[in-house]
């Protein structure tokens, strides 16, 4: 008898074994855990839009040459410009450039240094109109060097917006230039 209460033990722990795993089988695994809310990336700083193109004419940028440059070279009044937002000296304004070279060079003023300050006008952010003033006189520079004039005769700098007076577009040209200044001895 003690076999046959073993067996059916057996077989009811084999049923009993049997519904559980039938109903564990059944349950459905549990839901994922909901995401965990992350920040949203923060919006990156969008770079401000350059101001409009202007025309180019000659009223946009000048080179402007001191008067005691003028009177020792014999130059009249200066005729190089820039294009709106460039630092390149433009071909067709190049002689004033060229007689200001050979001046500092071979002529009256050579040995002296020159001093060449770039501008901008104030609608950009400052530090790029300190970087543009600064590509203005560099260009300027590189110009009167492939000229002939000695590169220890030239120092460069910027004030950028600094010395700006326009508040339209005729006196904002005027603000975008380079001047060409005898340094003191």
């Amino acid at each position: 008898m003690n076999v046959v209460k073993t067996r059916a033990a057996l077989v009811a722990l084999g049923v009993v074994t049997a519904a559980f795993i039938g109903c564990a089988a059944e349950q459905k695994p549990p839901p994922p855990p909901p995401p965990t809310p992350t920040a949203a990336p923060a919006p990156t700083a969008k770079a401000p839009e350059p101001p409009p193109p202007v025309p180019d004419t000659p009223t946009v940028s000048a080179i402007r040459i001191d008067d005691a440059i003028l009177s020792a070279c014999g130059i009249e009044a200066p005729k190089a410009f820039f294009a709106f937002d460039s630092a390149n000296v433009q071909g067709q304004d190049t002689s004033t450039l060229e007689k200001v070279a050979t001046c500092f060079s071979t002529g009256p003023l050579k040995g002296r240094t020159l001093k060449l300050v770039g501008h901008a006008d104030p609608r950009g952010e400052t530090e790029y109109n300190f970087v543009l003033g600064s590509s203005r006189a560099d260009a300027v520079g590189g110009f009167l060097r492939s000229k002939g004039v000695d590169k220890g005769k030239i120092s460069t700098t910027s004030r950028g917006e600094l010395d700006a007076t326009g508040s339209d577009e005729s006196g904002w040209a005027r603000d975008r230039r380079v001047d060409v200044l005898l340094a003191p001895l």
